[in-house]
């Protein structure tokens, strides 16, 4: 630690050992800085004169820590911290990167924050993300997402508009699958469970009344379960290994899974039969689809393509099954 630092410069040291550590001593703190447990002391007052929430407590568990005030504390983040939040926030953002959302405007802050060794690759990407507006329209807004998710945790029942449409709705859980929030309830209009998602909610207000979910809910697999149904093309695949071990290789988007005898049937659909073949082939798991005569096709097609390849030839027709319809 340098001897000429300015008193200014050494609080704001302390204040980012104090974000770094949470609960760090007054004696960690003077080391850090470089200076007496007394002048650790006095720079915490400066931070406190600033009007930053500075907490401390006693005994072997306490320290100095960010407490909660009326305004929020400023943030500061190491240049790999903040190039993890910005690579973090740039994977579900693909709006405008210079538009008035929540979303855009707080990375707009960190960017222009960033050494700009830093801030230039972060820029190119975020650029490249915003040339994808289509899925702008897929995130919900942020104000909204905490409501609904704190009416999950106080188990309040809702009153939504929901695309135009009034709902009464006991919310269960708020997940997040492949890029999109999903809102796992109980709609007391429609008197059924169902999945909406988030984006397209207009507006939520309690209605004051409260309720119990089930108690064996499992929202990440209900909403999985979901997405799994209603696509063009129905299979049911018997596993010949039992559910157990089919749980940790099939994955969920492929429909549900339930126990058959010694092993275990899934039930899904797809609009890709190409797509559900490979991924059955890709469970590494001995199966055979009972039904879905496009998916059996696939798989049959899937199984004659490598057999040539494990032969050393390959034809036109293996060539050209690339593209959109197999997601390369």
């Amino acid at each position: 630690m340098r001897d000429d630092l300015s008193p200014t410069a050494r609080a704001l040291l302390a204040f980012e050992s104090i974000q770094d550590r949470p609960g760090i001593t007054g004696a960690e703190l003077a080391a850090r800085l470089g200076v007496t447990d007394r002048a650790a002391r006095r720079y915490v007052g400066i931070l406190r004169e600033a009007g930053i929430p500075i907490e401390s407590l006693s005994g072997p568990y306490g320290g100095y820590r960010v407490g909660r005030g009326a305004r929020l504390a400023p943030l500061m983040f190491s240049t790999p911290e903040a190039l993890g939040l910005v690579m973090a926030v740039l994977q579900g953002w693909h709006g405008a990167a210079d538009g008035d959302h929540p979303v855009a405007t707080a990375l707009g802050k960190i960017v222009r924050v960033l050494p700009a060794s830093s801030a230039a690759p972060v820029e190119a990407i975020r650029r490249v993300n915003a040339q994808n507006p289509g899925d702008a329209a897929a995130s919900p807004d942020p104000q909204l997402t905490a409501a609904l998710a704190q009416a999950c945790e106080s188990r309040q029942q809702l009153r939504i508009l929901y695309r135009a449409r009034d709902m009464v709705l006991d919310p269960w859980a708020v997940v997040v699958r492949h890029g999109r929030w999903y809102l796992l309830c109980w709609s007391q209009t429609a008197r059924a469970r169902r999945v909406l998602r988030l984006d397209r909610v207009e507006q939520a207000e309690p209605t004051g009344r409260s309720f119990d979910p089930p108690a064996d809910l499992d929202p990440v697999q209900e909403v999985e379960n979901h997405l799994a149904d209603g696509w063009t093309h129905e299979a049911e695949v018997r596993f010949e290994v039992p559910i157990s071990l089919a749980a940790q290789c099939v994955p969920r988007a492929l429909g549900r899974l339930t126990e058959d005898g010694d092993g275990c049937a899934l039930r899904g659909s797809t609009d890709n039969a190409v797509w559900y073949a490979a991924q059955l082939a890709a469970t590494e798991l001995p199966f055979v689809v009972l039904q879905g005569d496009a998916v059996r096709a696939e798989v049959k097609l899937l199984a004659e393509r490598l057999t040539r390849a494990a032969a050393g030839r390959a034809d036109r027709a293996d060539r050209s099954r690339g593209g959109p319809r197999t997601g390369c």
